[in-house]
């Protein structure tokens, strides 16, 4: 498998090295596109890892990447076809030893993606049923390898030129991939994330963790409570009434801020699937919902220096001071200390208009307020338009390519922005923000009188 892959890939990254040679000078030609989709479908083809690897170039590759290959990259599916369980059960049994035994689990895996996939399992002497996410055999042997091919294929198909920011970033991105699959980590902050949303509501919408079982995870196996609930794209979720969802919008943004402003550790996927809805009666229009937080494997454990610099940046934000907002980014590796006043303006500005929501509401665009003045954010079409934005930057000769953290902060803030706005969620956040700015301070005037 591992010649046919390395083969196929070369084969394929010689014909399009080749051909791609004739046509630097029109990068977003139709010829560009049909060789970028024809990328993505190789990737998709040899699927596991390099499926998993394609995503993640498609959500930070746009900081090295062509507009056409991210475009097409993002075409990559999650969703795969399941491992038969006669292939996975004897690397379980192996994985979990003799407690496997105590289980029961169900063949049928209730969901599958690129690197793992997920059964229900009954617990013998109990009768509960909770739900076992299983890691693809071998797949820690093989991420280096295939990473390298991929990059391989990225140099020899002329997507991308050799050099010290291109390792960097590939670096920072192998070193994310393996945090992925690293089900003890996964496991310690998944016990941790518990521990901080517990007894934490929000409008009457509380937080929940599904509860680990120690005795049945290993380097391979994680075991979880099994939660049921709605995806935030479903209809009972659209038909809900909308002060429940204005409840369930504003404890999403409330979480953001308590990960940031609080506990410094931020959940970095905010994909839909990682989150569920747990409904009261759909019919009233005031209940007590429950946003289940389910995925861990992409936490980012940020340093005092980086943290303090991003809340400097969004504090300055609110205040509008664009001297605040450059220090704060040049901190944050985004601009270069003598980077020029366009340079500074382009970049600030772009910051400004990706925190609109945030904005005191006599400073919110008026044609996205409701009659009682409330922010609109699925009218907004905000991420739309700072997309726009932030492409006409990354084509700027000023551009710098920010930090692996900093992207992954911007994915965070760009999951919870677009979740509010599925949700067609109509409040203002102005006070939210405001309330974790003033007790951040508070407590860095504290921390700086007893130095």
């Amino acid at each position: 498998m591992a010649g046919l892959r390395a083969g196929g890939a070369l084969a394929v990254d010689s014909a399009m090295s080749r051909v791609l040679g004739r046509s630097e000078d029109d990068p977003q030609s139709e010829f560009a596109r049909r060789e970028a989709q024809r990328f993505a479908e190789e990737l998709g083809r040899l699927k596991g890892t390099y499926v998993k690897i394609g995503q993640m170039l498609a959500l930070f590759g746009e900081h090295f990447l062509p507009p056409v290959l991210v475009e097409a990259l993002r075409n990559l599916s999650d969703a795969t076809e399941p491992l038969h369980w006669d292939a996975l059960e004897s690397f379980v049994r192996g994985s979990l030893g003799p407690v496997f035994d105590e289980l029961e689990i169900d063949p049928e895996a209730i969901a599958a993606a690129s690197l793992a996939q997920v059964h229900l399992a009954k617990v013998r002497h109990t009768g509960e049923w909770i739900c076992i996410k299983v890691q693809y055999p071998g797949l820690a042997q093989m991420i280096d390898s295939d990473f390298d091919a991929v990059v391989k294929m990225l140099v020899l198909a002329r997507w991308v030129k050799s050099g010290r920011d291109l390792d960097d970033w590939m670096q920072s991105l192998r070193t994310h991939l393996h945090n992925e699959i690293d089900y003890r980590r996964e496991a310690r902050l998944t016990v941790a994330m518990a521990e901080r949303v517990s007894g934490h509501e929000m409008d009457g919408v509380r937080y929940h963790v599904p509860e680990l079982y120690p005795r049945f995870c290993s380097t391979e196996v994680l075991a979880m409570e099994y939660i049921e609930g709605y995806s935030v794209v479903e209809e009972e979720v659209a038909a809900l009434s909308q002060t429940r969802r204005n409840a369930l919008g504003r404890a999403m943004l409330e979480l953001f801020f308590c990960e940031l402003y609080d506990w410094g550790m931020l959940q970095t996927d905010p994909n839909f699937g990682n989150y569920l809805l747990c409904l009261d009666d759909r019919r009233r229009k005031e209940a007590h919902d429950v946003l289940a937080l389910l995925d861990f494997g992409s936490v980012l454990d940020c340093s005092d220096d980086f943290l303090y610099h991003l809340r400097h940046t969004i504090a300055a934000s609110q205040r509008g001071d664009e001297a605040a907002i450059v220090d704060g980014l040049t901190g944050l590796g985004c601009l270069q200390p003598d980077a020029s006043e366009e340079a500074r303006r382009m970049f600030s500005d772009f910051c400004l208009h990706l925190l609109e929501p945030l904005r005191a509401p006599e400073k919110l665009p008026p044609e996205y307020l409701n009659d009682q003045g409330e922010y609109c954010w699925g009218r907004s079409r905000l991420m739309k338009r700072a997309g726009k934005q932030a492409a006409a930057s990354a084509a700027s000769r000023h551009f710098t390519t920010p930090s692996r953290d900093f992207a992954l902060i911007a994915r965070k803030l760009t999951g919870v922005f677009n979740f509010i706005a599925v949700l067609d969620a109509q409040f203002n956040a102005c006070e939210m923000i405001e309330a974790h700015v003033a007790a951040w301070q508070e407590r860095e005037q504290r921390g700086k009188k007893r130095r």
